[in-house]
């Protein structure tokens, strides 16, 4: 299949749960960005525009989703930040079932610039009790966990997404596990916890590490919260030597989360966080990965840093 990027993955699948008349799609004027606009073609009677106003989109999610449908809202995700007041107590709160997908997350959309990176936006609904939060490595893992999020999880839940296009991962036949860390390479000296678009580059890393007898296992956090504790635990007994890697500040993403899981667990091991440490740039993905020490050649040089 052809690289896709996962807020695309996130509209075709909305296409395929819609056939389900509880599903609503609520947007914030970013239709064509969302990829909304294929559900609103194919269900316009269950899509609500509801244009620059996402305090009242994410309020009458809500109140949908209190009165029996199954509501999907989507924008940017820096959008979503912004706030968090409303997803904290009328969501939250709540205990609303309202699936928030927040789009256009990290330094790789590129040259839209720092005002519309989501940097913060794990950091911030991770401090939620009640809030899932789902970040798929490509368009296979996104078909699984919008099918997942629509039908199987109670509770409200944030899905993030690529503006970028990423490379599957995965195979036809894969089974998505909310909150099951998913291995994707066995290694023996070193784990790479990665999370997004990170996951690719935490393999071309492990590939190239190989290259030079370092074994290197790499493990995709699809769920960041609910967090799979034992997975990261297991991999810190096993090779002592972690480095987590994510579009993302480092300051309360999956780096934090993979520290706490480490030192409650009282596992003596070594780890380096990979992510970003600033606001972001304009500039091509590409460049911005380098740039802020993401790319697959930083996320190696983290590991060998471990192996001194």
């Amino acid at each position: 299949m052809a690289a896709t990027a996962t807020r695309q993955a996130f509209g075709d699948a909305l296409v395929k749960v819609g056939s389900d008349p509880r599903v609503v799609v609520i947007d914030g004027d970013t239709k064509n960005s969302t990829f909304t606009e294929l559900f609103a073609e194919q269900y316009p009677d269950r899509f609500i525009e509801l244009g620059i106003a996402e305090n009242n989109m994410l309020g009458v999610a809500a109140g949908l989703a209190l009165s029996g449908k199954i509501p999907w809202a989507a924008t940017f995700s820096t959008f979503i930040v912004g706030r968090l007041e409303v997803v904290r107590m009328s969501v939250c709160y709540n205990e609303a079932n309202v699936r928030i997908a927040g789009t256009h997350v990290g330094v790789g959309i590129g040259d839209d610039g720092a005002s519309q990176m989501a940097l913060e936006d794990i950091a911030a609904l991770r401090a939620l009790p009640n809030m899932a939060i789902v970040q798929p490595c490509d368009s296979i893992e996104t078909h699984h966990a919008v099918e997942y999020l629509t039908f199987e999880h109670v509770g409200p839940a944030f899905l993030r997404l690529t503006r970028q296009k990423l490379e599957d991962v995965h195979q036809e036949g894969y089974r998505f596990v909310f909150g099951k860390a998913d291995q994707l390479r066995q290694g023996t000296d070193v784990t790479l916890i990665a999370t997004g678009a990170l996951v690719q580059e935490a393999l071309a890393a492990a590939k190239a590490l190989d290259g030079e007898g370092v074994s290197a296992g790499v493990l995709n956090i699809h769920t960041i919260a609910p967090l799979d504790v034992d997975a990261i635990v297991g991999a810190a007994r096993s090779t002592g030597r972690i480095v987590s890697a994510e579009d993302h500040n480092v300051n309360g993403g999956l780096g934090s989360a993979v520290a706490e899981a480490i030192a409650e667990a009282g596992i003596p091991a070594r780890l380096v966080r990979v992510g970003t440490r600033a606001f972001g740039e304009s500039g091509s993905q590409e460049e911005l990965y380098d740039r802020f020490g993401l790319s697959a050649t930083h996320v190696a040089d983290a590991a060998r840093s471990l192996m001194g």
